[in-house]
């Protein structure tokens, strides 16, 4: 009899869970045609004219740029790893202060002046001498590259689903597909900007209230009810692993790094112990360098802001919203540990939406966890008209002798768009790593730190030029696919490796290399 009741609460449960999150998915496709309906020209659909408000970029901008990279990955690491993710966060929001306060009007004044539609038709036409080569290299490694990306947001929804309800991840992938590209095909990249708006909301609220809420839910539990009655207690249970920001340093015999560095210091194991602290605190750190305008969805909001007064309006929003939302996804990983205990869950990342359930009622969690599926759907979304517009404005129109009229155009983007998501969803299938956090990293390695190198250079060194950029941009592919497929990687991270070799080639390639003449 009791094994009875308790199914039909779970039932019960789920199904509150899911009207709710029916209801938000409902509105948030509705509002994303009705947004979509203003879409007259491919400018439109690709950079919605250049004529955001400052709020909407702002809330855009986070809300693309955190997704299930912010509410699954980072706090399953913090779950996994305890205090040492601190220095995953300190180097992102270091990165992301940066890039609004030194990058975001002068991305945006650059855009007005050259007319831009696409992130890679920006740095062509800086270096229009070799234009056309730029448009190909740098639009075909964005593509490839963001494939990863948009599957490792659709296997974020799969997780979130298969948390909530048991559904096999496959199917929940297939689910947030359905979700995702109607609107996505329909409005473009002001659709998708304006429905950033309501996710950026309740991602925000999700991580705020849910840490206040759990510290309250914890104090209150009986005794052997939770593993830990405060998040301080949890760490420390757990032992200096978790508790110092230092612990998670410590250097594991058989690990790629413990047998890389033995060679290297075989007689001063106290230095090898050092150095190792330093490469592992710093390969957290070092998501830092694909904020530096390197991530074409992130400074394509920067270029649609509408005017200087309205960018720096977002660039308060986007800095405050920053702070906030790390410092709760982290607490919510550390809440999971004090709640389950540590190696308790089965994946890491699905803690959010597994401490959302247990601390809230229903209703509240499934608005709630709606944030997770929020800013996958954001995400998702923004890569995918990104490399929509990437391949047909750059690599597909070019090719064609007949110039195809506005609404022809439109309709090509949207076919591409839509292609695009399938070949995502194969690759998220077929992917060789389940881990979100190790996805985002290969891809913020790849084109974060390759292009932020060419952006950099681009605004603020006269003498790097075009034939610079695409031997830049060729290293950053090549050398990426290389140090992670030969394993290096897991020696040293890619996201810094890649950035400091493209920066190497950009500044030689800029001295040895003769620019071409217009």
């Amino acid at each position: 009899m009791l094994i009875h009741q308790k199914k039909n609460k779970a039932m019960e449960y789920n199904v509150q869970l899911l009207v709710v999150m029916i209801t938000y998915i409902t509105l948030l496709i509705v509002w994303g045609i009705y947004q979509g309906r203003k879409v007259k020209t491919s400018a439109d659909f690709a950079i919605a004219g250049r004529k955001l408000p400052g709020w909407v970029a702002a809330l855009s901008e986070r809300a693309t740029g955190e997704s299930s990279w912010a509410l699954l990955g980072l706090p399953g690491a913090a779950y996994a790893f305890g205090l040492l993710e601190v220095w995953t966060a300190i180097g992102c929001v270091l990165g992301i202060i940066l890039a609004w306060w030194v990058l975001a009007w002068r991305l945006r004044d650059e855009a007005e002046k050259y007319e831009i539609e696409t992130f890679t038709d920006y740095i062509a036409k800086r270096h229009g001498e070799v234009g056309k080569w730029i448009r190909v290299t740098g639009s075909f490694t964005i593509v490839f590259f963001f494939f990863f990306y948009v599957g490792a947001q659709f296997l974020g929804g799969g997780k979130t689903l298969e948390s909530l309800f048991g559904l096999d991840t496959v199917y929940g992938m297939i689910i947030v597909v359905v979700l995702v590209v109607p609107y996505t095909i329909y409005g473009g990249f002001r659709s998708v900007t304006y429905t950033d708006v309501m996710q950026a909301v309740i991602m925000i609220v999700a991580l705020i209230v849910a840490p206040i809420a759990g510290i309250f839910y914890l104090a209150n539990q009986p005794e052997g009810t939770v593993y830990a009655h405060s998040i301080s207690d949890a760490l420390a249970q757990v032992g200096k692993s978790h508790s110092t920001m230092m612990g998670g340093t410590v250097l594991k015999e058989g690990t790629p790094l413990y047998g890389f560095l033995s060679g290297i210091f075989p007689k001063a194991p106290e230095l090898m112990k050092g150095v190792g602290a330093g490469m592992i605190i710093f390969g957290a750190f070092s998501w830092f360098f694909g904020y530096l305008g390197g991530l074409p969805q992130l400074s394509m909001r920067f270029m649609a802001i509408t005017d200087a007064r309205q960018a720096k309006k977002a660039r308060n929003i986007g800095i405050i919203w920053t702070i906030i939302a790390y410092i709760g996804a982290l607490m919510i990983g550390w809440l999971g540990i004090a709640l389950f205990g540590p190696n308790a869950l089965a994946d890491q990342e699905t803690v959010l939406p597994e401490v959302l359930t247990t601390v809230f009622p229903p209703v509240i969690a499934g608005i709630l966890i709606t944030g997770v599926l929020a800013a996958i759907i954001s995400t998702a979304n923004s890569l995918l008209i990104l490399s929509a517009t990437e391949l047909s404005e750059n690599i597909i129109k070019p090719t064609r002798r007949k110039k195809l009229d506005t609404k022809k155009s439109l309709i090509q983007s949207r076919i591409v768009t839509a292609v695009l998501s399938l070949i995502a969803l194969l690759l998220a299938y077929f992917s060789p790593s389940d881990l979100i956090y190790t996805i985002v990293g290969y891809v913020w390695a790849g084109i974060g730190c390759t292009f932020s190198v060419v952006i950099l250079l681009t605004l603020f060194w006269k003498k790097y030029h075009g034939r610079a950029v695409i031997l830049t941009i060729i290293t950053g592919l090549v050398f990426t696919i290389i140090w992670v497929q030969t394993g290096m990687d897991e020696i040293f991270t890619s996201r810094f490796m890649t950035f400091f070799v493209a920066l190497i080639v950009a500044v030689l390639g800029t001295y040895l290399i003769p620019p071409k003449h217009k």
